[in-house]
């Protein structure tokens, strides 16, 4: 009668453990500028819409959905918006048990495939920064707990609304987990315990939810989603020189690779030497073949791109074991490769020694907000790091919510296009509306000097003869106008 509230006991510690090194490694994490967008958005959400007043180059969910924790937040914002992230990650995590768990697996194959999940530099990384991947990364894995058991005949007719709810906002969070949502759906008019119906009935309030949103502004909406991420990166990849980013030989290192830091791509060769004989095993490998397509479809391939793979890839790890316990090969390869997935974020905390990257960003902020009100300066500020702002109480200029990523660009809309979408790029600075005030060096590693992002910002400044203010205990600078 002791045994199972001591089991209790130990799984509700390692739960906190978890939480607590995803929130430590959430603060220790390099400061990464794919936040900019995603921190700029969700504070713009509380006083406007995605692409009707600003850009945002992804699905529209996040920013809304976390708006009102980002005003709560104040000057915290960037740090408390990791940290969200950091619980989603965890959330992940408990609800891969969770499935593995209500799948077959016994509590220790669960634990030990979880464990090892949590070891991939994919899950680290995106559980650890401020962008758009835990939150419908943790969607999905609930989804697949609640398909789990519609499939083993324990789920309720609720639970089947639930998950189409659930699939349809991963989808509406970021745009790459509609193939496994969809690829559920196919599984699911196969198979009508699966309740189609109730999947649909699920999904359509997100459904209607983003029409409305698109209604607002079409043009930019396709723009954002879907026009944007299929052609900048060709345009900055070849006017960088790197043709070689995108060619397919390029994709299939960098996939190796991402996959290679941490268990998964172990994980996916046992998956392909152990066939699924349950139902059960091949709905989760159409899942992780769908997610390893929406993985791939970007250009380049990223290590945030193949989250979808993991909570299918292994819950089934978890099952395949529970048949075919591992043996001492596969053990000692699982170390490996653990500790392969570990290596960047020990490196993160190691160099964190030097400096708590959030603590910096606050300091920054603070010193920021003092040399503005010193200067006389008015906002709002355009500024390739928006993620910097919230700690100085500083307004962001629209037209920079995208941060680098459309500013860069050079022919992807005309100037017309530009300013209905609220967007400006490097070559058109001159032609846009007024800047009020210009805060460079936040781009790229935090090392002295400015960034080559941030010139088209400095020559504008320099051209007005704005004066330059050097940002004290940093590498930030600020432009104002002339008093």
């Amino acid at each position: 009668m002791t045994v199972k509230p001591v089991d209790n006991r130990g799984r509700f510690l390692v739960g906190v453990a978890a939480v607590a090194l995803l929130l430590a490694l959430a603060m220790l994490r390099p400061i990464d500028h794919d936040e900019s967008q995603y921190v700029a958005a969700a504070l713009l959400s509380a006083q406007g819409l995605p692409y009707r007043d600003f850009a945002y180059l992804q699905t529209p969910l996040q920013p809304m959905l976390f708006a009102p924790i980002a005003v709560l937040a104040g000057v915290w914002a960037w740090p408390v918006l990791r940290a969200v992230n950091a619980l989603l990650g965890a959330v992940m995590l408990a609800a891969c048990y969770g499935a593995a768990r209500s799948s077959g697996a016994d509590a220790r194959r669960a634990g030990l495939a979880v464990g090892l999940m949590a070891c991939c530099d994919i899950f680290l990384f995106t559980s650890a920064v401020a962008r758009n991947d835990a939150l419908p990364g943790a969607l999905l894995a609930g989804a697949l707990w609640l398909i789990v058991r519609r499939q083993r005949n324990q789920g309720s007719s609720s639970e089947a609304v639930l998950t189409g709810l659930m699939l349809a906002s991963a989808a509406a969070a970021k745009i790459s987990f509609a193939l496994p949502a969809l690829a559920y759906g196919a599984w699911a008019l196969a198979d009508r315990r699966h309740r189609p119906d109730l999947l649909v009935m699920g999904a359509a309030p997100v459904g209607l939810w983003l029409a409305w949103v698109y209604a607002q502004a079409p043009d930019a909406f396709v723009f954002g989603i879907f026009t944007f991420p299929a052609k900048a990166p060709a345009e900055w990849y070849l006017a960088q020189g790197m043709p070689g980013k995108l060619s397919l030989t390029g994709k299939a290192l960098d996939t190796l690779k991402f996959l290679a830091l941490g268990p998964a791509l172990m994980a996916l060769v046992i998956a392909a030497r152990f066939p699924g004989r349950a139902r059960i095993e091949r709905l989760l490998d159409l899942m992780i073949v769908a997610g390893l397509i929406a993985a791939l479809l970007p250009e380049p391939t990223w290590r945030q791109y193949l989250l979808p793979i993991l909570p299918p890839l292994f819950i089934r790890l978890a099952l395949v074991w529970q048949r075919e316990p591992p043996g001492r090969g596969a053990r000692i390869a699982a170390v490996i490769f653990a500790i392969g997935g570990l290596a960047p974020s020990v490196e993160a905390v190691i160099k964190a020694t030097h400096g708590v990257p959030m603590i910096t960003a606050l300091d920054q902020g603070n010193a920021l907000r003092t040399a503005f009100i010193a200067g006389d300066g008015a906002g709002p500020v355009a500024t390739l790091s928006p993620q910097l702002l919230p700690a100085a109480r500083l307004d962001i200029d629209p037209r920079f919510a995208a941060g680098p990523f459309y500013f860069r660009s050079l022919a992807l809309l005309d100037a017309a296009q530009e300013r209905r979408f609220h967007l400006v790029s490097r070559n058109r600075l001159e032609g846009a509306d007024p800047i009020n005030a210009i805060l460079v060096g936040g781009e790229g590693a935090w090392t002295a000097g400015e960034a080559s992002d941030d010139a088209p910002l400095i020559a504008y400044a320099r051209v007005r003869h704005w004066r330059r203010i050097n940002v004290p205990g940093g590498r930030l600078t600020l432009y104002l106008p002339p008093c």
